[in-house]
């Protein structure tokens, strides 16, 4: 096994006077590491705890597998923890597939023993054949970007770090290894099946690339360790350019989509990825790179506003040039208003902004759509603030006859949830005469040569 050691060293897997705990099943991959981590605990003065979990599938022959781990521990002088777990009872109360439902409550009980033991390191016996089986799945099923990479050697879990040793070797180095050291290790006949996916990829695919290369193995390892790298360094670039787009990030996250389609393609994919790692507690099973694909032709096409479902109820909601990944199912309700405004005054309107009104004795030097002068003798008093209604529409200055607000509304791509909350600012006799931080209207004052006027500022509180 020197070729492990080796391994182990290169990627800084494991370091003297640790505590690890193995992942054993009872089978020759987890039995090999085991005894493998066995025989280097003198030289790197390590505590070793096995765990076994017991999923209760294969009923008395999965638990003759709980007492043969115990026994192969108490031989070794190895601590053991072992449960039982009832999986299909997890499988009903969660909706899962056998496979997923087990992982769950292996994991779970990881973590369980880590923390007991106070453990750095958790290592489990996936091998240079589980890589290559990995990866294919994954190309053939679709996979988000790091799913590409397959396995990684180490990555963080519990109170320490998941390490995988045995992907520099294959299952025939392996079984070579129990032989010799005559581990006698339990065969789960369920392996024999081409019931499950990974089953039928090392049936029937693995064996025809052994034939082509018997160390295609440490191929698809290198190629592992070549997109593991070069992700690490684009999800880097990704942070970086996603901090000039990223506009909000609370329970939601929401974007500006120029900027975000100015970015490179491949720090897209990422982005939305990095995205979905944020607003996901736990990734979906069924998240894949269509999602991807799906959401940055979303965000390209030519139609200003839609919704594109994720799984477990998120969505990507489309409003311009604004992008909202949200869970929120529910738009808020939008309360009518119409106030009377008081001059000179501040008036706080329900969407974060203020009118204020002011008396000015000279005609204003700043023109520009947050501020509307206007002439006294040529309104009538008061003016008030109110939201849209049927029907709406405004003498627009530089244009001859009138337009609807609503129309107003889509060219100026005012999101659909903003609109109803928007202010439009009418004189005494219902006439519109401003559409703040939009369009003016012709009753704006022209003449310079007066001595008063109403000044009205549109600012953001």
């Amino acid at each position: 096994m020197e070729k492990v050691r080796a391994f182990i060293e290169k990627h800084q897997l494991l370091e003297k006077r640790s505590t690890v705990v193995v992942g054993v099943s009872g089978g020759p991959d987890s039995l090999a590491l085991l005894h493998f981590f066995w025989t280097m605990k003198e030289q790197l003065d390590l505590t070793i705890i096995a765990a076994h979990v017991d999923h209760m599938f294969r009923g008395k022959q999965s638990e003759e597998d709980m007492h043969f781990v115990k026994h192969f521990c108490e031989k070794f002088g190895i601590i053991c923890e072992a449960i039982q777990v009832n999986v299909q009872e997890h499988m009903n109360r969660f909706q899962l597939g056998a496979q997923e439902a087990a992982r769950e409550c292996r994991y779970r009980f990881f973590d369980q023993v880590m923390r007991k033991y106070n453990a750095h390191y958790l290592a489990l016996a996936h091998h240079g054949d589980d890589q290559i089986e990995t990866i294919l799945m994954r190309l053939v099923r679709g996979s988000l970007p790091r799913g590409y990479a397959g396995i990684p050697i180490k990555r963080p879990f519990s109170t320490g770090y998941i390490i995988r040793p045995f992907l520099c070797i294959d299952r025939e180095e392996i079984e070579r290894y129990c032989r010799i050291y005559q581990l006698e290790p339990r065969r789960d006949p369920s392996n024999d099946k081409d019931d499950y996916t990974r089953n039928r990829f090392r049936h029937h695919v693995l064996p025809f690339l052994k034939k082509e290369n018997i160390h295609v193995h440490e191929h698809f390892q290198r190629f592992s360790e070549m997109m593991s790298e070069d992700e690490a360094f684009l999800e880097e670039l990704t942070i970086q350019a996603m901090n000039n787009v990223i506009k909000k990030q609370q329970d939601c996250v929401e974007i500006e989509i120029p900027p975000f389609l100015a970015m490179p393609k491949p720090l897209q994919r990422r982005g939305i990825q990095l995205i979905l790692n944020y607003l996901y507690r736990n990734i979906p099973s069924s998240l894949s790179s269509v999602h991807i694909n799906n959401a940055l032709f979303f965000l390209n096409r030519q139609h200003p506003s839609g919704v594109l479902h994720f799984p477990n109820g998120l969505k990507l909601i489309r409003k311009y040039h604004i992008g909202l990944f949200t869970f929120d199912s529910n738009e808020k309700e939008v309360d009518a208003y119409n106030f009377e405004m008081n001059i000179p005054g501040t008036l706080h309107l329900p969407n974060g902004f203020v009118m204020i009104s002011e008396f000015w004795g000279q005609y204003p030097k700043e023109r520009h759509h947050h501020l509307f002068i206007v002439d006294p003798d040529l309104i009538s008093l008061p003016l008030r603030v109110r939201t849209r209604k049927a029907g709406d529409r405004m003498e627009m200055k530089g244009m001859r006859g009138t337009k609807k607000i609503s129309r107003i509304f889509i060219d100026e791509k005012v999101p659909l949830n903003e609109r109803n909350l928007w202010p439009i600012v009418e004189d005494a006799q219902g006439r519109i005469i401003w559409l703040p931080g939009l369009k003016k209207s012709v009753y704006e004052a022209t003449d310079v040569t007066k001595n008063r006027y109403i000044v009205l500022h549109y600012k953001k509180q």
